[in-house]
């Protein structure tokens, strides 16, 4: 077993491990100062000292570098004060440049030796001039990144169609593969605008209890399929796969239909056996 902190550098960004100082004592939301890959980061601590296994950690485990200071804090306030600047600024020398990009965030690096600017675009985009100009207005090295339709939400955020902030701006670390397939299972219509979120792309939600829909089904008979039931047979209309109850329409005997619900425990038919999987289907996105 080895301690670690968690850390987190922005809300519902990914969680690394680091190592605590020794005699130092961390609480949720503790602002730090840390080392990476990209040099030295503020960044808030997601989870207190804790003990995993040693498999669960990516070598070499960097340590803190230090709980963040008065003048830490100050440093880190003043680059956000200065964000909005310099997206102003990026988007005016964008369309100067007349490139086709959509510029989402940018980011100052806490020693301040570059600014991160991250865009979206349906192309590639040669930005090499338009790097030159911001250097030539900040003095200091311009780093521009293409992301995603979703690292666009995940970094501006917004409510999605339940009414809660978007997961994967709130709660979501990293990004999970969802598909057409796990709305099919769970029986939702495949207008886009209903299974679609903020970002134009299937909702991540739709891959939350997919395991659920998926043994549920193992154990439901197929709409339209013919069953028996305690009052005869009849023909399966309907599934609730959350309470496992099955809507069936029998005939009354006058040329009508009388609509009832069993639990699927009381009803006998036969499995339905998995069916093969369409090629490509996991990987299907509705635009």
């Amino acid at each position: 077993m080895i301690k670690v902190v968690g850390i987190k550098f922005k809300n519902g960004g990914k969680l690394y491990y680091f190592s605590p100082r020794e005699g130092e004592t961390y609480t949720r939301n503790l602002p730090v100062i840390v080392e990476t890959a990209r040099g030295t980061e503020y960044a808030w601590v997601a989870y207190p000292e804790k003990e995993i296994e040693e498999s669960e950690v990516v070598s070499p485990l960097k340590p803190i570098v230090r709980i963040a200071t008065q003048k830490d804090k100050e440093t880190y306030a003043l680059h956000e004060e200065k964000r909005p600047q310099a997206i102003k600024i990026c988007k005016q020398k964008i369309q100067e440049h007349g490139l086709d990009m959509k510029l989402v965030d940018c980011e100052y690096a806490f020693d301040g030796s570059k600014i991160s600017f991250y865009f979206t675009s349906a192309n590639r985009v040669d930005f090499r001039e338009l790097v030159k100009d911001l250097a030539g207005v900040f003095h200091t090295r311009i780093e521009l990144r293409q992301v995603g339709t979703r690292d666009e939400t995940k970094y501006l955020g917004g409510i999605a169609p339940c009414g809660r902030v978007c997961c994967c701006a709130g709660n979501m670390p990293e990004f999970k593969k969802v598909s057409v397939r796990m709305a099919k299972a769970q029986g939702l219509s495949l207008n886009p605008g209903k299974i679609s979120g903020l970002c134009g792309r299937l909702m991540c939600c739709l891959g939350y209890e997919i395991e659920h829909y998926t043994e549920a089904a193992k154990q439901l008979p197929k709409v339209g399929a013919e069953v028996g039931t305690p009052d005869g047979k009849a023909i399966v209309v309907a599934l609730n796969m959350l309470k496992m109850d099955v809507r069936v329409k029998q005939d009354d005997g006058a040329g009508g239909w009388i609509y009832k619900e069993f639990p699927a425990s009381e009803l006998k038919f036969k499995k339905p056996a998995p069916t093969p999987k369409e090629e490509n289907e996991d990987d299907e996105e509705l635009e």
